[in-house]
């Protein structure tokens, strides 16, 4: 297996996993993003991108993907790491690759001295919430996210 951070030449494999992702998640009708789109914000002309992706191989086939991007922690005073997404393709799982994805990026966190990392994983998703949990991740139930999008989002512009 190997991972290395993805590149624009890359852009038609991400949005066919974003897709892949969901597809599982039952969210197809949500997606919007193209390959322009992504290359905005994922390869921008100004080098400020708003997420970071890394790309896994499993025997020189293309198997998954991390996306993720910065975040702060007030209570640390330290940056953190949010995973927005983890997909491997359904044929290559169970041989380690979403481990090697979030592991990767644990270690991303702890080198750019982040406090914490941090996801979501919707509650059904048993399968994705054992492999969490059995890396040692804890639950925060206490917690309840909010969304501003779409028509609520625009109509503070």
């Amino acid at each position: 297996m190997n991972l290395r951070s993805a590149t624009v030449a890359d852009l038609p494999l991400i949005l066919s996993f974003i897709q892949g992702l969901a597809e599982y998640e039952k969210l197809a009708h949500e997606v919007e993003a193209t390959e322009a789109k992504l290359a905005a914000t994922l390869f921008p002309i100004d080098g400020k991108a708003a997420a970071e992706c890394v790309l896994a191989f499993d025997e020189g086939v293309p198997a998954g993907f991390a996306i993720f991007f910065s975040t702060y922690s007030t209570f640390l005073a330290k940056p953190g790491l949010y995973l927005e997404d983890l997909f491997v393709i359904p044929e290559r799982r169970g041989r380690g690759i979403g481990k090697a994805l979030i592991l990767h990026v644990a270690r991303l966190a702890n080198e750019r001295g982040c406090g914490r990392m941090e996801w979501s994983v919707l509650d059904w998703n048993t399968p994705a919430i054992e492999f969490y949990e059995g890396l040692g991740a804890k639950r925060m139930n206490e917690w309840t996210i909010c969304r501003l999008s779409g028509a609520s989002l625009d109509h503070f512009r």
